[in-house]
């Protein structure tokens, strides 16, 4: 099939544009083996503790004869989805001698819960904890002990943290290893009704607590289109992950084979054989292009928009907003999963999931295909359902029909002409607005704005009723160089409310709404930041706002020479507490949301 025009022009300009940065990358990775990279470079002292403790693997390791595999894992057992990974080490170090490799776990990486914290002062740390886990990586990393690396990460931050610092490894053949999702629990339906109710007064802490344990109840990934299950999604778009491999349940037989079949085949593509496929190669502007097509075809999450930039820039690759836009244009909407459906991601796996996907893609012209996977020949190889004859794995073709069309539809009869996720702008800066989880009559609304200074505040004004009326609720102080650019989850119910009564409400920020982001419109991520003399730190209570996704509109209707006057209201004191003094140096010098709110990639230059 053809390349779409639009996907093919955003391709070229996206290679263009990265050409300087990513012959340095490549120069980079093709020069690591050289200066280092491997075993065969150690002086005897630095092998000899290398190997101490290896036990039975210890004479591989020490001749150097085969491939070791560093295992970089977020494990803890606070993590549902986390969890399964504490067996998974002694399981590769068992399929890694299968091939006659060895495989030593070469370091962990925090592994935070957005879930856990929302609302919280913890929150604070979330985004910046990817920073933190691709340093951990690039320090697991750094004894260049291996010639190759297994990734064991799900989670918000944490695969593209994984991803960021094994790219500055990007010699080394690298797979991602997913856990997968836990069962269905209680209905998404009637889990957002139960906390809309408590949001009104009308059920109390111990009916919201049995709702929410009965939908977050078991081992594995929580099941709605969060970052979480986006982030697999595009592993798999980005051709990182075994086939059809990221919503396969933990704790069952295919899980286990999929694994073995990710060990073995990361034994199959190193450096001293003939098919080597180091990480750097295989994410390449074709490859980040996939995942941003991916992530608008299923309705994915907003904090990707953070996230792909900043992966792409670890590789050498810039990429902003306009690009994705561009790209939002021509992608239609082929998935509905709960926040944006009724349906959650195992009801999407059943449906046809991402091999039904990856399949849809290509054929439409949509996806790269050429792209070096690190499984086949292109991605098409992807667009395989793993089963399981007896004992062993096998693939069959990728349904060509989907199961489910209130879940999972084709190209040609999509939910949305476009992938719903819009870049608005005007004298308020740039944004992002995710218009496939709200229906098009809210697309535009222009409103006196109520301007708050925390989410907690805008939680206090609601339940004196303040806000009973059209409004655009502004929450300021919220980006990366404020206080770590929290998402405001816990605003989403009682703006449903609001909207639910009749009002038109939306919400302007610079910072994150969650990744399962609802039914309000919102502008997010808006840039420049208030902290950064964005426009926001001159609004007032009563200014009118017009937010507009259809024609990308973000402004604040009053005339520019008054903006400009205005002076810029009081930002208010860094807190301290659950340790978010120790990330003040991130604050200080993060970058932008569009270049992915990091200090440790704008400091590195990158």
């Amino acid at each position: 099939m053809t390349l779409n025009s639009v996907v093919a022009a955003v391709t070229e300009a996206i290679i263009e544009r990265s050409r300087p940065g990513r012959a340095r990358y490549l120069d980079m990775i093709d020069r690591a083996w050289e200066q280092g990279g491997d075993r065969s470079r150690l002086s005897c002292g630095n092998l000899a503790h290398g190997f101490a403790a290896a036990e039975e693997d210890k004479p591989a390791i020490r001749s150097a004869r085969a491939m070791n595999i560093g295992i970089v894992t977020a494990y803890n057992d606070m993590l549902s989805a986390h969890q399964p990974y504490g067996r998974y080490p002694d399981q590769i170090k068992l399929f890694a001698r299968e091939r006659g490799a060895t495989a030593q776990v070469a370091g962990g990486v925090p592994a935070m819960c957005d879930g856990v914290t929302q609302g919280q002062a913890g929150m604070q740390l979330s985004l910046f904890s990817r920073d933190v886990i691709a340093m951990s990586t690039a320090v697991a990393l750094s004894h260049c002990m291996f010639e190759g690396a297994a990734l064991l990460g799900i989670c918000d931050k944490i695969v593209p943290g994984l991803l960021i610092g094994a790219l500055r490894f990007g010699h080394l053949p690298t797979l991602l290893i997913p856990a997968g999702p836990m069962g269905s629990g209680l209905a998404n339906k009637e889990k957002a009704r139960v906390r809309q109710l408590f949001a009104e007064g009308k059920v109390g802490r111990a009916e919201l607590l049995e709702a929410e344990a009965q939908s977050y109840h078991g081992v594995g990934t929580c099941t709605f289109y969060g970052t979480a299950n986006s982030n697999q999604m595009m592993m798999e778009m980005m051709g990182l992950h075994m086939p059809g491999s990221s919503f396969v349940p933990p704790n069952t037989r295919l899980r286990q084979e999929l694994n073995r079949a990710a060990i073995h085949r990361l034994t199959e593509i190193g450096q001293e054989g003939d098919d080597y496929r180091p990480l750097g190669r295989c994410v390449d502007e074709k490859a980040i292009v996939n995942a941003v097509v991916g992530l608008l075809a299923t309705g994915g999450s907003t904090n990707h928009m953070l996230h792909i930039p900043a992966i792409a820039r670890a590789a050498g690759i810039i990429i902003n907003w306009e690009d994705i836009d561009r790209l939002s244009s021509v992608v239609p909407l082929i998935a509905r999963i709960y926040p944006n459906g009724a349906g959650d991601v195992n009801h999407f796996a059943a449906a046809g999931g991402m091999p039904f996907v990856i399949r849809e893609l290509i054929h439409a012209g949509l996806a790269h295909d050429d792209i070096l996977t690190v499984y086949g020949a292109g991605l098409s190889d992807g667009a395989v359902q793993p089963t399981l004859e007896g004992d062993q794995l096998s693939c069959s073709p990728a349904e060509a029909h989907s199961k489910n069309a209130e879940i999972l539809r084709k190209v040609a009869d999509p939910f949305s002409a476009d992938g719903g996720m819009r870049l608005v702008q005007g004298n308020l800066g740039r944004a992002t607005f995710k218009t496939s989880a709200v229906e098009p009559e809210r697309w535009t609304i222009e409103a006196p704005c109520r301007v708050f200074d925390d989410q907690d505040a805008v939680v206090a004004a609601f339940k004196a009723g303040e806000l009973d009326r059209d409004v655009v609720v502004v929450v300021r102080w919220q980006g990366p160089a404020a206080n770590g650019m929290p998402e405001l989850h816990k605003l989403t119910p009682p703006l449903g409310v609001l909207q639910d009564k009749g009002f038109r409400v939306a919400l302007v920020t610079d910072g994150r709404m969650s990744g399962a982001s609802g039914k309000v419109p919102a502008a997010i991520h808006v840039t420049p930041e208030a902290a950064r003399g964005g426009p926001l730190a001159k609004l007032r209570d009563g200014d009118v706002i017009r937010l507009c996704a259809t024609n990308g509109a973000l402004d604040v209707l009053i005339d520019p020479a008054e903006l400009a006057a205005r002076p810029n209201g009081i930002k208010p004191s860094e807190a301290s507490g659950v340790g978010r003094e120790l990330f003040a140096l991130m604050r200080h010098h993060a970058d932008c949301a569009e270049k992915g709110g990091s200090a440790m990639l704008a400091e590195a230059g990158l």
